[in-house]
């Protein structure tokens, strides 16, 4: 910890970075918060706030909440500049930072990737669907590339089989703390010693749509497995079975000999399907349409799959 308390000016508008702005909440002083506005969403299109915006609202009445559309005009530019900082911390914000903006400001941003691998928008499912086995975040510099700033610390995890995208989110979240905190404390006692990322190391996370919720089990069954955990909750990966569709949230990769065609049930009960020879993917949990979320054998229970049933295989969402 610092000498004392920092007063920071915290930006962020997603969940990942609630546990941080609780922590920084607790240990130095939150001079104002700079978040999304809201926007319509659910069944009744209602105003709902960012879940930094909800938060701060119950928790921190009497600290400024900023809602620009754009940061970046010259008012909404001034009114950030006018909060008393002595840094900025900055996680899943949403818009780009100009440099009027963050001239003569420290401010770091949060990211969920060990960087230079993953640099983008969806670093954490990009890890899984790769099939790493380490993750982390990194707390950088703000740059004008896309998370191209210098290194100032970093946390890593394991990446185990059965975590999905869901999982890993709340488990970074839940580094993140941590991690910004050292950094505050090597900033306030001068200690920090930024690292350049190196270029030649640098992997994209692409935006993720709509028509990336597919798998292919003609894959290895590992491959076919990452693609279910690293696309839940969204886009998620949605099959067909007997021509209705069957969302996938979560398998397991299995060795099996089997000489059937991929998409070929071969255990009902135990909900496996032939992938690559070789393999196969033991599906755990699934979600027909219109239905909430359950285990294979109770969505086999309903439905009485049979062996050597195709009807599962590749579509597109």
């Amino acid at each position: 910890m610092p000498d004392r308390p920092l007063d920071i000016v915290f930006l962020g508008s997603g969940a990942f970075g609630l546990p941080t702005l609780q922590a920084i909440a607790q240990s130095h002083t939150i001079t104002g918060i700079i978040t999304q506005p809201d926007r319509r969403a659910g069944r009744g299109s209602k105003l709902t706030p960012t879940p930094i915006a909800a938060w701060a609202a119950e928790q921190l009445a009497d600290v400024p909440l900023l809602k620009p559309e754009r940061i970046n005009t010259a008012e909404d530019t001034a009114a950030a500049r006018a909060l008393k900082a002595d840094a900025w911390v900055v996680i899943a914000f949403g818009q780009k930072l100009g440099k009027p903006l963050l001239t003569e400001r420290f401010a770091v941003n949060l990211h969920a990737s060990l960087l230079p691998r993953w640099r983008g928008a969806a670093p954490i499912n990009a890890a899984i669907l790769a099939g790493d086995t380490k993750t982390g975040n990194s707390v950088i510099t703000l740059a004008d590339r896309m998370d191209a700033g210098l290194v100032l610390g970093q946390s890593t995890r394991p990446i185990e089989p059965h975590h999905t995208t869901a999982d890993l989110h709340g488990l970074l979240a839940s580094d993140g703390p941590a991690l910004v905190d050292r950094v505050l404390t090597e900033h306030a006692s001068n200690q920090l010693a930024p690292v350049t990322q190196d270029d030649s190391l640098v992997t994209l996370a692409s935006k993720l749509s709509r028509d990336d919720a597919w798998v292919d089990f003609t894959t290895p069954a590992a491959d076919a497995r990452n693609r279910i955990h690293g696309l839940n909750p969204w886009p998620g990966v949605t099959t067909q079975f007997r021509d209705a569709p069957l969302k996938l949230l979560r398998a397991e990769a299995i060795e099996h000999s089997h000489a059937e065609q991929p998409g070929t049930i071969l255990d009902p009960a135990a909900g496996t399907v032939a992938c690559a020879p070789g393999t196969a993917l033991r599906l755990i949990e699934v979600q027909p349409a219109g239905k909430r979320p359950m285990p294979w054998a109770d969505f086999a229970r309903g439905r009485s799959p049979a062996s050597g049933e195709r009807s599962i295989g590749k579509t597109l969402s």
